[in-house]
């Protein structure tokens, strides 16, 4: 399906048909990009100075799927962290594009490099992060916070219906985690359950004294939306009870401005750091003809991310604002 055209009253994407998408601001001054590619069959990195020459850098491929057994079906989501002076690259894979009582094979997977830069030379693969099931799993991210390193992904507990909640747990190295893992979101309100019960896509960010996660939910058409997850800074991230659920969806389909779906988000900074920037897909028309995974056109938008007077972000302020500097 070809990219549709566009109202000028419509939020315009910054990459067009790149899901889940990653931008990463680095010390070295360049920002990285990193996504789902609508054939899913790879990884690719791209950087730049600025966002706008990130629309058109060339991409590297620095990782291809198998052709056939597991790492070898739907490449999903990977984001890319710095960790201890060394890249990773964090992704979900499956050995095959069936699926198992609507449920796909994904697990979480790992690649490493110590280049300087991560589009130059080889990658290692640093196989599988495992957790206390052998099940669906997928959209991992870390992040350190108060001298530990955690983890959250979303997984499908065999005991718990629906596709996948969301669960935390801290990290011993890139690689393993450790300790206890803990469920701290599962899909039960009406919006979190349109089509699938989901809850996935977790992305880690702190203003003040609080902490957030944002995440989404439902299918991945246009009832796909987000919601929101808060803790004290100085609570205990591995306790259910320290994290605060918003009851009500903070960003969701907006006929007006030709967004549909919006989620799967992450967070980066300005050029100076100054300032805080929303990035997230969404598609720009409602009707898919076919399964909606492989609609192409899930664009990539980023916008400043705008706060609430209570200190909350405001998702729908900030694409709001977003549509209004088109007009």
């Amino acid at each position: 399906m070809e990219i549709q055209q566009r109202a000028s009253h419509d939020i315009q994407p910054l990459i067009e048909q790149r899901a889940d998408p990653f931008i990463y601001r680095h010390s070295d001054g360049y920002y990285y990009f990193i996504a789902s590619v609508p054939e899913y069959d790879r990884i690719e990195i791209r950087r730049a100075q600025n966002l706008e020459k990130l629309v058109t850098s060339t991409p590297v491929v620095i990782w291809r799927k198998r052709d056939t057994g597991i790492l070898s079906a739907n490449i999903w989501a990977p984001e890319l962290h710095f960790i201890d002076d060394k890249w990773y690259v964090y992704f979900a894979a499956a050995h095959t594009t069936d699926t198992n009582e609507g449920l796909f094979d994904h697990r979480m997977y790992l690649l490493e490099t110590e280049n300087v830069n991560p589009l130059q030379g080889s990658w290692m693969e640093r196989w599988q992060v495992r957790t206390e099931w052998e099940s669906f799993a997928l959209d991992a991210t870390t992040f350190e916070h108060n001298g530990s390193r955690y983890y959250v992904w979303a997984q499908k507990d065999p005991n718990i219906e629906g596709n996948s909640n969301l669960y935390i747990s801290t990290m011993s190295n890139p690689w393993t985690r450790t300790g206890p893992q803990t469920m701290i979101s599962l899909p039960e309100y009406d919006w979190e359950i349109i089509g699938y019960k989901v809850n996935e896509g977790a992305a880690f960010l702190r203003k003040g004294n609080r902490v957030f996660l944002s995440y989404s939910a439902s299918a991945t058409d246009y009832n796909y939306c987000m919601g929101l997850l808060e803790a004290d800074a100085d609570a205990d991230l591995l306790d259910a009870t320290s994290w605060r659920k918003s009851q009500t969806v903070v960003l969701s389909t907006d006929e007006s401005i030709s967004m549909y779906g919006p989620g799967h988000n992450s967070f980066t900074l300005s050029e100076k750091g100054e300032e805080t920037l929303f990035v997230f897909h969404a598609r720009t028309y409602k009707n898919i003809i076919g399964d909606p995974l492989y609609d192409p056109n899930r664009h990539t938008f980023v916008t400043a991310l705008l706060w609430t007077a209570d200190g909350r972000p405001d998702f729908r302020g900030s694409v709001a604002a977003l549509a209004r500097s088109l007009q």
